[in-house]
């Protein structure tokens, strides 16, 4: 699965931890997700497109 998630935040001149809080999960977590670590839940994913104004499929694309 490719993520464009970090590429967006530095785009956005987001912060992680800042968005981490918003969307109400905890930094590691968040960090975790944006690194590929690990693959967000449907709800957290849904919550982060939202929050980014964004389709889910617009930050995760299949290889």
């Amino acid at each position: 699965m490719n993520c464009r998630l970090k590429l967006i935040l530095v785009e956005r001149k987001i912060k992680q931890r800042e968005f981490a809080k918003q969307i109400g999960i905890g930094e590691a977590h968040f960090s975790r997700i944006v690194t590929g670590t690990i693959i967000p839940t449907l709800d957290i994913a849904f919550r982060i497109a939202e929050a980014l104004s964004l389709k889910v499929e617009d930050i995760w694309e299949s290889k």
